[in-house]
């Protein structure tokens, strides 16, 4: 069954940072409240509308991290007669929004929340280790010295490097053109100016990833409200409707990718155009999980924007930067703007953002449709979201 305008997303908050770190030393559960709250104000609504919440994530507060939603749903008061906490890394938020539109359309809720919120950087906490289960999982890597996760990308790096001729000159284009949407982002962590031989130039992480090939690591926090088309009528903004969906995922560990040149995208972006009816040439803006500069190119392919191996071809030249015919990542993404361990939610929010006319001097011009696709894991998991406005 489609859920092609089944619900429509009507608010959308997220939190102010300086230097990366959220301001008077919040804690995760205050800035997922703060973010939540603007979000419904955003739509017109309140806490005591909400009958749906979805929640992933919940670093920051030891031991509570199994029951994300259940925490989140006492402190902001609220007894939703649906949740979830489905959990597939930095996808997850395109997962819910699918999952959201879908409980609507099915009447197990009106109002859906959807929340996130991290203190990673200032707590120095990645979120990452997942302790026995992950180390059981990862037993033919972590041996062996990978480090996790940019060693996972670094080996789809090199060998989308050996298949196709792709070249850091190339993986450093994507960082430098999402650097100037950055710098047009009051917002954005990272604003300074950047060129092609800055990234090439700076540390080697993991061979062939530098530092500037990688995402940043900063608190944040972000929410989305999610409505009934009847709900719709009567918020404070216009809707911007759920077109299309898809999600898959493939593998955990990398060793067990089955093409380290291909993620998940192939499928779940199909669905989602399927869904939407729309094709590749009528998408105004793309929103796509930015990690590392490899993670933009390989989803670009999946997602079929070009051919398997052309994608250093395709972001050659600034094509994605201000001023290129394939605006990209329009806030800064994760390479520049900001990246609280799980980035999802951020792509959603921008994109909404941009389909209202509301990103003064990033606005893409008069966006209709846009794409936005979550990654999660080590190229693990995909979600992705064909958004559309009247």
């Amino acid at each position: 069954m489609s859920i092609k305008h089944a619900a429509a997303i009507v608010g959308v908050g997220d939190i102010e940072l300086e230097n990366g770190k959220v301001k008077g030393g919040l804690s995760v559960l205050q800035i997922q409240a703060i973010a939540a709250k603007r979000a419904l104000e955003d739509a017109g609504l309140t806490m005591k509308d909400v009958d749906g919440l979805f929640v992933a994530g919940f670093w920051g507060v030891p031991g509570n991290g199994v029951f994300p939603t259940l925490t989140v749903a006492e402190y902001l008061g609220i007894q939703p007669k649906f949740s979830d906490s489905t959990q597939i890394g930095g996808s997850s938020f395109e997962a819910h929004v699918g999952h959201a539109a879908a409980a609507i359309q099915a009447g197990l809720c009106e109002v859906a929340l959807i929340v996130y919120g991290s203190t990673s950087r200032s707590d120095r906490h990645s979120g990452g280790g997942g302790g026995n289960l992950a180390r059981y999982l990862s037993q033919y890597e972590t041996p062996y010295g990978i480090p996790l996760p940019v060693g996972a990308y670094a080996l789809a790096a090199h060998r989308h490097m050996h298949q196709y001729g792709t070249t850091s000159e190339q993986l450093a284009e994507i960082a430098v053109a999402t650097r100037k949407w950055a710098q047009l982002n009051p917002q954005a962590t990272m604003r300074d100016p950047l060129t092609i031989d800055d990234v090439l130039q700076s540390e080697l992480i993991c061979d062939p990833l530098h530092k500037l090939d990688c995402c940043l690591v900063t608190d944040g926090a972000g929410a989305i409200v999610l409505v009934s088309p009847e709900r719709a009528k009567d918020c404070r903004k216009k809707p911007v409707w759920v077109l299309g969906h898809g999600e898959s995922h493939s593998h955990f560990t990398i060793q067990s990718m089955p093409d380290l040149t291909v993620t998940s995208a192939a499928q779940s972006g199909k669905t989602a155009f399927e869904m939407a009816g729309v094709t590749h040439d009528d998408i105004d803006v793309v929103e796509v999980y930015d990690s590392f500069t490899i993670t933009v190119l390989l989803t670009l392919e999946s997602l079929g924007f070009c051919k398997p191996g052309e994608g250093g071809h395709f972001v050659s030249g600034q094509r994605t930067a201000p001023g290129g015919d394939f605006p990209l990542n329009t806030n800064g993404g994760g390479l520049s703007y900001a990246h609280p361990g799980m980035y999802g939610i951020f792509l959603l929010i921008e994109a909404v953002r941009q389909l209202r006319n509301e990103c003064g001097a990033r606005q893409v011009e008069d966006a209709k449709l846009a794409l936005v696709n979550g990654t999660g894991g080590y190229l693990s998991s995909t979600a992705t979201c064909i958004l559309g406005r009247d």
